[in-house]
């Protein structure tokens, strides 16, 4: 039986198929789709949620989740205890819009820029090649990943269903 499993701002889930795996609300944050590419046999996949870049900003009571630098080596860490092999990982990721503009260009932060740029760093340090994304721009994103075939489908208000 096929399992819709929704993953919560700051946090991830992993999972099999054929069980599919979503967030909704990606704006600034960023959707990570982690997957084995060739375990047929386990569609084994995980899918994160964060927030911002990295943590080293943060002192006490940091939830790893919310942070590139730490919710993407847990969640890869969970994938290879449960049985896929690193060497065989891929990932697809969607978000880091910018979506508030400031008159003043100074105030403008950019977190979403942050946070994709944070993301493909920790990707490429753990070795683990990013195949798509579809990233920046303005507007909020859901982003889903059937573990069943392995698509990755990125839902944007107002536009067709991009398939990564």
């Amino acid at each position: 039986m096929k399992e819709d499993i929704k993953v919560g701002i700051a946090d991830y889930k992993i999972s099999r198929g054929p069980n599919r795996i979503m967030t909704l609300g990606l704006g600034s944050c960023i959707g990570i789709c982690i997957y084995d590419r060739f375990s047929v046999a386990n569609g084994l996949g995980g899918l994160a949620h964060i927030m911002l870049p990295d943590s080293s900003q943060f002192k006490n009571g940091v939830k790893a989740e919310k942070f590139a630098d730490l919710a993407i080596p847990k969640m890869v860490e969970e994938l290879q205890t449960a049985g896929a092999n690193i060497r065989n990982m891929a990932a697809k990721i969607a978000g880091g819009a910018n979506m508030f503009q400031f008159p003043d260009r100074s105030l403008n932060m950019d977190i979403g820029g942050r946070n994709t740029l944070a993301v493909r760093a920790v990707l490429q340090q753990l070795r683990i090649p990013l195949l798509a994304e579809d990233t920046g721009g303005h507007s909020g994103r859901t982003l889903i990943l059937d573990l069943e075939d392995r698509t990755v489908k990125v839902v944007t208000m107002g536009r067709q269903i991009k398939i990564l």
